[in-house]
């Protein structure tokens, strides 16, 4: 899916923060974001300070979308535990979905089988955008926004969206 498009429907459906630690995987969509004068966008240098920031902007309001790499959900699970889970705040994380794919780059391999495995762990619910890391269903249809923002504003938790490698073009 083109990223204009990808990130048209999240702006129509009501996303209006965006921040994260960029990935190759969204590059196409954070070049977008970098230069978009109507999307409010703060890149970070963590996940962490991305997920605080964008808690900040629900109480502020907004509907805030957080992307990292699956390695990510290890270093800011206490993050999510102590902060949107316990508080019910809504959050759209858009993670991507690193492994076997990515060859020569071996520190994804064991986050990508595990990905799930933690997610499920949490009882955080998520879903699979593109060619996933593990034998899966790929899902090539572009993602069902409005139900996942319905999940977001009526259990007020976060809500993860596993982005294949090329997903976004």
């Amino acid at each position: 899916m083109k990223a204009a498009d990808f990130l048209d429907l999240l702006e129509k459906k009501g996303f209006n923060f965006f921040t994260g630690v960029p990935c190759s995987y969204f590059t196409p969509l954070c070049n977008l974001l970098a230069v978009k004068e109507t999307t409010f966008h703060i890149p970070a240098v963590r996940e962490d300070i991305a997920l605080g920031l964008a808690c900040g902007a629900y109480l502020a309001g907004k509907l805030p979308v957080v992307y990292m790499q699956n390695s990510g959900i290890g270093y800011s699970l206490e993050a999510f535990a102590s902060l949107p889970i316990i508080y019910r705040m809504p959050v759209l994380v858009l993670t991507s979905y690193r492994g076997p794919q990515d060859q020569d780059m071996e520190e994804h391999l064991v986050m990508g089988q595990h990905t799930e495995e933690i997610l499920q762990s949490f009882k955080i619910k998520y879903s699979i955008f593109g060619k996933p890391c593990k034998e899966t269903a790929v899902v090539e249809k572009a993602p069902d926004i409005q139900a996942i923002r319905q999940y977001l504003l009526k259990e007020e938790l976060p809500y993860f969206l596993l982005v294949g490698k090329g997903a976004l073009t």
